[in-house]
This record gives C-alpha cells, structure tokens and sequence, in this order.
C-alpha cells in the first residue's frame, strides 16, 4: 500500500521530541535532556489521600464527559488561583486544554492558513514550532538576547505580516533566561496597534527562585493595559508544577478566541479527562498545591546551584551561558573547538546524554549550543554527569 500522506505531514518534527523521551527514561544513563519533573517529588501521598476521601458524587462526575471548556468546579478553583495572581479572569475565559502543547495547536488552528507567517524566537520550544508547521505555517526565528527577544530584529520581520507572534518570556525553554521588565514593555509597544495575537506561553512562570525574579517574571498578561492585554494570549500549565501526567493546562484568552478555541477542540478530544480536573481541584482547594510549589521551588534552586557550581568547576571557561533564575534549563554556548554532535556521541557512550541546540533552532540548524536540564536528577548525579562533559569538552578542545 502507497499511502498519501497530506503536505503538513513533511513538516512533522515530532520524532525529536520522542527521542528525547526515549533518552532522558533510560534507567542505565545521566538524562539531562528530559525537562520533566524528577519522579521522587510527585505528591503521591497528598493525592492518594484526596481520591480516598473523595465522594461518590465526585467520583461520579470524575469519571463521566465532562464540558469541553473545562468542569465548572475546576474553572473556578482555577480562576480563583488565577486572580490571586493579578491575572484579568473578568475580561477573559478559560479553556482547559489536554496540556499546553494542545492550546498551542488549537490555537495554531484558529489563526493560520497554509503558508502564513509565524514569528517565535530562536532558539524555540520544539513543541511550539512542531504545532505552527503542521497548519503548514512559515515560522520564522527572531533572535534572543541575554534578557529577552531583540527588539530591532522583532521590528524588522514584523514586516513580513505574521499572523502569530509566540514568546515564552519566564524561564526560557531551552535558553533558560527570564525576560527583563523593560525587554517586556518594548516588546508591548512594538505589538501595539498591530492586529497580531502574542501566544505568551508561560508553563515554568511559578518557578522563580528569588523574590527580586518574581518581581520581574510577572507575566505580561497580568499588568498590560486593557487594549494590548487583550491581544495576548495565556497559555500556563500544570506539567511542571503539579503533574505531566494530569495532562492539564489552560488558556486564558478573550471570549471571542475562547468560543472558537472550546469548538475547535471539540473536533480533537471532547474534553480534557474529567479526572485530573478534579483531583486538581481539590488539590488547589485544600491549599496544597501553593504548599507544594513552595516546596519544589527550594529543590530545584539547589539543584540549579548544584549544577551551576558543576560546570564552573568542572566546565571550560570558553563555554559560556546564561545563570537561569528559574525553570529547569542551563543553555550552553560550545567553546571553539568543541563540536556539539560530537560531543554527544562521546557522551553517549559514557553514559550522559543532552539535547542539541539545534532541536530548538526554527529550522532544525545547528547552532553550537547544548541543554542541559537539571530538574529530574539528584545533586550526585549533577555533579557526576557535568564532569564527564566537561572533561569530554576538555578533551575535544
């Protein structure tokens, strides 16, 4: 059998994304590629201890279709927790999606035509390039300086007429940076009087390891004025701080994108499992889920310390990064000399794997960096695995 296949298949990246899966559950290797939570912080106990006192009502609705939008009693905790935040839940709606990855695809849905143009960053979320070119979009990069996207650059393919601009200002995948609050408000006023949706995808926003960050992290959603608040899009997640597993994200958008976005989906999944929206609920509802962040925010801090002193101890001074303030990613300029393919391969066989900088490049080019993630291993680990590259780097130079 030939199978024609139709032309947004050619353009499927998703082989990227699975192999690093495949890489970073090895039981025999030190993943630093996998930007997933470490197992061992999962709130095992608080949940089991939530579905055991859970009654029959709820279990009923738990396990029944629920409303593709979102379960109401969820919705609620959900913009409850939002409006603590400073978020604008009066002039928005949510939209539960089945993870963030699926809001970016609906919303790719909504607004792109075969060949239009979409502006990201570069270095880019593989997951938000991936969802743009199935609907058979152009995405072009706009490069990332130390404290956010180049605003000259930025100014100049917006004449290209995009109908997206895609940003992830907090905690950068992959390049682990947050944008400046002055980065941010230049970013607004080139946006402003534009017509073009800004996708703010903010999974990592909650965390920032310092107050000082938390200040300057504050999505743009939350303190825009009322006109370019509304051309911003909101896509946050609770993969990183609660469970990927949940499969639970939302957007919060206008009500207009929210109508379309709830039909849209109905066409993909119906709705996002009934399940995960009500223990979520009652985890958030019963206080646990602030505790719980509070308490993964001082562990990833040490483990984003641990690695820091790893790769200035053990790393070439040639190799140069950015320190993350939060999130999970330190994202490395290869010294001269050092090839990053190369380097995996030798590291690879002794045991450490990483991602290459070009899986985030717009086009799949290489770039001379790596990702190093330090969220799902334990500081002995850290320490082990950056020695091994550092001394592999050394050994190239």
């Amino acid at each position: 059998m030939n199978y024609t296949f139709s032309n947004c298949v050619n353009s499927f990246r998703s082989s990227a994304i699975r192999d690093l899966l495949s890489l970073a559950t090895r039981s025999d290797i030190i993943s630093f590629a996998g930007g997933m939570p470490g197992n061992e912080l999962f709130p095992v106990e608080e949940l089991k201890g939530i579905a055991q006192n859970m009654p029959r009502k709820q279990w009923d609705e738990a396990l029944q279709y629920g409303a593709t939008s979102g379960n109401p009693a969820f919705l609620n905790e959900l913009k409850n927790w939002l409006k603590k935040r400073g978020f604008p839940v009066e002039t928005n709606e949510l939209v539960v999606t089945t993870g963030s990855l699926q809001g970016l695809n609906i919303l790719a849905k909504l607004f792109i035509n075969p060949h239009d143009t979409v502006l990201t960053e570069n270095p880019v979320f593989i997951g938000g390039v991936s969802a743009f070119m199935s609907y058979e979009a152009n995405v072009v990069g706009v490069d990332l300086t130390d404290d956010g996207i180049d605003i000259e650059q930025l100014k100049e393919k917006l004449k290209l007429n995009p109908k997206l601009l895609y940003v992830t200002p907090n905690f950068h995948n992959p390049a682990g940076l947050v944008y400046s609050r002055k980065k941010r408000e230049q970013l607004l006023e080139v946006m402003r009087g534009t017509n073009i949706p800004i996708i703010e995808d903010d999974a990592y926003g909650e965390l920032y390891y310092d107050e000082e960050t938390y200040k300057e992290s504050r999505p743009m959603k939350t303190w825009a004025d009322p006109e370019m608040e509304q051309q911003i899009l909101y896509v946050g997640s609770f993969s990183k701080i609660l469970s990927p597993g949940f499969r639970l994200a939302w957007a919060l958008v206008p009500p207009e994108v929210a109508n379309k976005m709830s039909i849209a989906k109905q066409s993909i999944d119906a709705c996002t499992p009934v399940i995960s929206q009500v223990l979520a609920q009652n985890f958030m509802a019963s206080g646990q889920l602030d505790e719980y962040i509070l308490k993964i925010r001082e562990i990833y801090k040490k483990r984003r310390n641990c690695m820091f002193a790893a790769i200035e101890k053990y790393f070439p001074k040639e190799a140069t990064f950015v320190k993350p303030q939060g999130g999970f990613y330190f994202w490395v300029k290869m010294p001269q000399g050092v090839d990053e393919q190369e380097l995996f391969k030798k590291a690879v066989g002794q045991g450490v794997v990483f991602v290459l900088g070009s899986v985030f490049h717009p086009q799949a080019q290489k770039n001379g960096y790596i990702r190093i993630s330090y969220c799902n291993n334990p500081e002995n680990e850290i320490e082990d695995g950056i020695k091994i590259l550092g001394e592999t780097m050394k050994g190239m130079m």
